[in-house]
């Protein structure tokens, strides 16, 4: 796949690091391979996720084709620049398209990206996981390897402002590959949500963390990020909120 914008972007990404002064933990990227198709499925915390989850595979020289939301995609400036790197656009009521899409990718030996959870989650935790991300794997033939972010919370993510203080850790561990083989897409999907809980905490643990009772911690390991009930009615609010102002803007 011709790549004429992704190099100046990674480029431009590792210096915005070093301007930062972000101490970048990598573990685990080993189990990235080298050749062939690859499904990389990350947990979702925050709206630089895209921006840091690359780096999951650029030890072994893949570049990552993200699947994401048609809304970037429509974007007047983003889109274009989604489009140029060849990430995936997802609509979430007309899912087949992107599937396709995505195994056609694989096939061709590219390494994807996907989010299972869909959306960031607001608890700092594991939401509930779609299948798509398993049937994926299994349609396309491909390694499925979990990859868990931390610290890209701090930066930007929902109900919370802007923070591009210097220093800040970040740490991306990748997990060894399933290979899920579609047969029960549930259990399989299970399966990978326990592989990426166990990586989330150990990710949890290995963080330097200076304040124990952060928002940006789960209320599981001590923080003060609201739990999955209280984040699922917050997410309801939110969709009810854009609703209304769409039919505002009709009006």
């Amino acid at each position: 796949m011709r790549d004429l914008t992704y190099p100046p972007i990674i480029v431009a990404a590792k210096t915005g690091f070093r301007v930062l002064g972000q101490r970048i933990e990598l573990t685990g990227t080993e189990n990235v391979p080298r050749t062939g198709g690859v499904l990389l499925a990350y947990n979702h915390i925050g709206y630089v996720d895209f921006v840091y989850g690359g780096l999951a595979a650029n030890p072994s020289g893949r570049r990552v084709r993200f699947m994401a939301k048609r809304e970037l995609f429509d974007h007047r400036y983003v889109g274009p620049l989604m489009r140029s790197l060849h990430h995936i656009e997802v609509d979430r009521g007309e899912g087949e398209a992107s599937f396709h899409t995505a195994v056609d990718y694989l096939r061709r030996g590219e390494a994807v990206g996907i989010f299972p959870e869909a959306t960031i989650s607001r608890a700092m935790t594991l939401k509930d996981f779609k299948t798509g991300a398993v049937r994926i794997a299994a349609a396309a033939g491909v390694p499925l390897v979990p990859v868990i972010l931390w610290g890209t919370q701090r930066m930007m993510t929902k109900d919370h402002p802007r923070n591009f203080s210097r220093g800040l850790p970040i740490s991306l561990r990748v997990g060894t590959p399933m290979y899920p083989p579609g047969v029960d897409p549930v259990a399989e999907t299970a399966e990978l949500k326990a592989r990426m809980m166990h990586l989330l905490d150990e990710s949890i643990r290995a963080y330097p963390a200076d304040d124990p009772d952060a928002w940006w911690r789960p209320a599981s390991h001590g923080g003060s990020a609201p739990s999955l009930e209280e984040a699922a009615r917050l997410d309801v609010a939110e969709k009810r909120e854009r609703a209304r102002r769409r039919a505002e803007r009709r009006r």
